[in-house]
């Protein structure tokens, strides 16, 4: 496979001297990535407010990049919220984006100074008026995840009838009704998914009226895409539909805007290297040889189930003429640690142990998602450059 389609060949020489003399597995980040895409994110979409969503890649000296570019913070618990007040940034640079909240970490949230706090039901709204009275409040609409790589459909948010109850139940809490959010699917490439959600935030706005709520913000969430094998629009594209959608809804003079990158922010800016620790087959008439590597699943590529995420895969030798379709899998004794089985990569036919291959794109949810030492495996380690 050709590196030009996914990274230049000078970083990706840049990627390949600096792994050279370390152990696999790995993973480096390209700091200048992040601040491209970054960049890039409020160039296109000005009037939004960018919450980071820091699970999407914890590391300390990310963080670091997007504190100095100005970015907010959306967390999922305390321990990011910790995590972040620890690296200087002031709670009030945070939203509570999680809608499943311990009580006890609400109270402790609230203490230390979180004010925006998103929920999709009566059992949590109870709990952020009990601990955080007077707090800005949002409401997670459901959305069904179509057309995302990987859909956020089902466990979070509720239909707008129970929005529009829930509404209203929070102004009797002392609670401020705020607004709204969405997520319409992570790495979604149905950009029409954004116009049905803003269409049903537009119809609550105006319900609301006539209840004397006034709503003064949309979270429009993440969704927005990174440079898989498959791929998507521009994010030039993605934020001009979007920000139609919301002048054709809302007019010139739009509510308080938030969105809440996480992958389109640090995926591309990932590399992961990993060495091939066997290649074998399971019978002498087999059309594909299984080609282990040392990482898997478990180890930083859990996207990988259901083949969700394929992650452009580039080997030393890129100028391979004979290559052959294999499948992949990861390191560890459970069987359901296969990358690629349906979908076949195609590596080179010379393709041998302890030959290396660097996953590309990523950045995003790899790391912050590696097991702590299933058999035995530490976490993936990572490099910022």
């Amino acid at each position: 496979m050709s590196p030009q389609k996914y990274i230049s060949q000078k970083d990706f020489d840049k990627i390949k001297t600096f792994s050279k003399d370390k152990k696999t597995p790995l993973l480096i980040i390209d700091k200048s990535k992040i601040e491209e895409r970054y960049d890039e994110l409020k160039k296109n979409l000005p009037f939004a407010k960018i919450y980071y969503a820091v699970k999407a890649n914890p590391n300390d000296e990310v963080i670091k990049i997007l504190d100095k570019k100005g970015s907010n913070f959306d967390i999922a618990t305390i321990f990011e919220m910790d995590q972040l007040i620890r690296l200087g940034i002031s709670a009030d640079r945070m939203s509570f984006g999680n809608t499943i909240k311990k009580e006890s970490d609400i109270a402790y949230a609230y203490k230390k100074g979180v004010r925006l706090f998103a929920t999709d039901s009566l059992s949590d709204l109870n709990k952020i008026s009990r601990q955080a009275p007077g707090s800005k409040v949002f409401f997670r609409l459901l959305c069904d995840g179509n057309g995302a790589d990987w859909p956020l459909s089902r466990k979070f948010g509720a239909y707008p009838d129970m929005i529009f109850r829930l509404i209203l139940k929070s102004k009797k809490l002392n609670l401020i009704p705020y607004g709204l959010s969405f997520h319409v699917g992570s790495q979604q490439r149905d950009i029409g998914q954004w116009d049905n959600a803003i269409s049903q935030c537009k119809y609550l706005f105006d319900s609301l009226t006539d209840a004397d709520i006034e709503l003064k913000l949309i979270n429009i969430g993440g969704g927005f895409p990174s440079n898989y094998l498959e791929p998507t629009q521009n994010i030039s594209i993605y934020a001009k539909e979007v920000t139609r959608f919301l002048k054709e809804d809302f007019g010139p003079n739009l509510p308080e805007i938030i969105i809440e990158p996480g992958r389109s922010l640090v995926a591309d800016s990932g590399v992961l290297v990993t060495e091939i620790i066997m290649v074998s087959s399971k019978s002498t008439t087999t059309n594909y040889d299984w080609v282990y590597t040392d990482v898997g699943k478990f180890g930083g590529l859990i996207e990988t189930i259901d083949e969700a995420i394929k992650y452009p895969i580039l080997t030393d030798d890129l100028d391979c003429k004979e290559t052959k379709e294999v499948i992949l899998a990861g390191p560890t004794c459970d069987s359901m640690d296969i990358l690629y089985e349906n979908y076949k990569y195609k590596l080179s036919k010379n393709i041998k142990e302890g030959d290396r291959l660097y996953f590309l794109t990523t950045g995003a949810y790899t790391a912050s998602y590696s097991s702590v030492y299933f058999n035995g495996f530490p976490p993936l380690k990572v490099y910022v450059i």
